[in-house]
């Protein structure tokens, strides 16, 4: 080999390493190997041994131990969700206003319009007890329209 192939292939190596180094310190890289490693080896101790047995209290134990050592944001997650079932809440009452308000407001119209129509009716009923000739009947309406008014 001569001395501008050993030149060349001295620095085609250097940016081969390079290229190397550079690729093995990407994220990609360092998630890509870990995905390749072997899988743990199985460990040879029976299962019943304590260091290999986990049970369920001591999950609840740790679950109240990390709560303990982090009881601030327990807390706060708590306040939190207090607070939005509160918002949840008055949002649903708001609305249930609403829809009293518009009840309210459609039976009044209602109610003024039942009061037009029976005053539409005593209107009509004394002016046909008025045509009677013997004006028996329309002093009769008289006295029960003026009791209920």
């Amino acid at each position: 080999m001569t001395a501008i192939h050993k030149c060349n292939a001295a620095s085609s190596n250097r940016w081969a390493n390079f290229i190397a180094i550079r690729y093995h310190e990407t994220p990609f890289a360092k998630t890509f190997s870990k995905l390749h490693q072997a899988p743990p080896m199985v460990s040879s101790a029976p299962p019943s041994s304590a260091a290999g047995a986990q049970n369920p209290s001591k999950k609840s134990l740790n679950f109240l131990a990390n709560a303990m050592k982090r009881k601030d944001s327990f807390i706060q997650f708590f306040a939190m969700t207090g607070i939005l079932l509160l918002s949840v809440r008055s949002l649903g009452q708001k609305y249930r206003l609403n829809d009293l308000q518009e009840d309210t407001s459609a039976l009044i119209e209602e109610q003024k319009g039942l009061e037009n129509r029976m005053k539409h009716i005593k209107s009509s009923l004394l002016a046909e007890a008025a045509a009677e000739p013997t004006g028996f009947f329309a002093s009769r309406l008289r006295l029960l329209f003026a009791d209920s008014d």
